[in-house]
């Protein structure tokens, strides 16, 4: 595991639920100083109070401001990219606003962390990225093109800039998780967009992890992956109810909401062709080809590998009970379920 011991973490969007599970990491160990950036003021009030850790220092402001990210990055040796704006159907009705956040702002990330002379920085993408259908994962796709270009054409920069792709974050902010568990606890039918839907289940702990992995062990331009099970969101519905004691719930289907795919992919053909297995984790490098495409009009692949995508379908599929035992792992449902008891 990576030794942090002295060293000084920034974390873009820190506030959030990744980055504030990140901090709660890091500050448990012998770190120098975690420096947070985000747009959100009350937020960072609750977060200072929360903590309260003379090494965490806050900074207010956005990645769509060069200046605020450079303020940030100021002493930083690791960057943490988390700063986006993630929610599908808001995204698909202010495509501008994403653009300005996911790929403007993530540019503003990579080349402050590079005059800063920061070590390593990890940008944080999402499986909605691979084959996108909707505008928060098309802006997601360019960041991660943003950051393989930057580390292709900067090769003698200080910072390793690399990406990390995840699944469905268990009880993140926005996830479905907390609207079930309200819906249960308030008496209410459990609204499904597509009962057989299937998505990859990733618990936070599991997202700082794949972070870590990524800060250890990234070259220039690498794409990690952590392996997740999937379930269909009426198998997670269900597990959720039964956590709670109820056995059999009543659903209600709504209807696909704007830009939602029925599964979810976090590698794709092409990628699963050149990755490497690193057991809990996947590993794609970077294509580092220029565009001399002469070079390759007399030669080329040799041979094609045939190879599928990594799906939300054909990973691990949880039942009920499976999905029930992931569940338990969560610290926010073992508090609800302990306070139920």
């Amino acid at each position: 595991m990576i030794d942090l011991s002295d060293k000084t973490i920034a974390i873009t969007g820190g506030t959030g639920s990744f980055g504030s599970t990140m901090v709660r990491h890091l500050l448990a160990q012998d770190v120098a100083q975690v420096h947070v950036l985000s747009r959100d003021e009350a937020k960072q009030d609750e977060m200072r109070k929360r903590f309260n850790d003379a090494r965490l220092k806050l900074f207010l402001g956005d990645v769509r401001d060069a200046h605020s990210v450079e303020d940030a990055f100021v002493g930083a040796d690791y960057v943490f990219h988390a700063a986006a704006l993630k929610q599908v159907p808001s995204c698909e009705f202010f495509p501008d606003q994403a653009v300005r956040t996911n790929i403007d702002g993530s540019n503003n990330v990579l080349r402050a962390a590079s005059r800063a002379g920061v070590r390593s920085v990890v940008c944080l993408s999402t499986d909605k990225a691979v084959y996108p259908v909707n505008a928060m994962g098309m802006t997601k796709a360019l960041m991660e093109k943003s950051a393989q270009a930057f580390a292709r054409n900067n090769p003698d920069s200080p910072s390793v800039v690399s990406t990390t792709r995840y699944g469905n974050v268990m009880y993140s902010r926005g996830s479905v998780i907390p609207l079930f568990v309200r819906q249960i606890m308030d008496g209410k039918p459990l609204t499904l967009t597509e009962p057989s839907m299937t998505r990859f289940l990733m618990s936070l702990d599991d997202s700082v992890s794949l972070v870590l992995h990524a800060f250890e062990n990234a070259e220039r331009g690498d794409l990690f992956v952590r392996k997740a099970p999937g379930c269909t969101v009426e198998t997670l519905a269900r597990a959720t109810a039964k956590v709670l004691g109820v056995d059999d719930p009543q659903i209600k289907v709504i209807g696909a909401r704007h830009g939602e795919k029925m599964h979810e992919t976090l590698l794709s053909s092409e990628e699963m062709v050149k990755a490497a297995d690193q057991g809990d984790y996947y590993r794609v490098p970077l294509d580092a080809r220029s565009l001399e495409y002469e070079l390759f009009t007399s030669e080329g692949e040799t041979e094609l590998k045939d190879a599928t995508d990594y799906t939300s379908a054909n990973t691990e599929q949880l039942d009920v009970d499976g999905a029930v035992d992931l569940l338990m792992t969560l610290p926010e449902i073992q508090q609800i379920v302990e306070a139920r008891a």
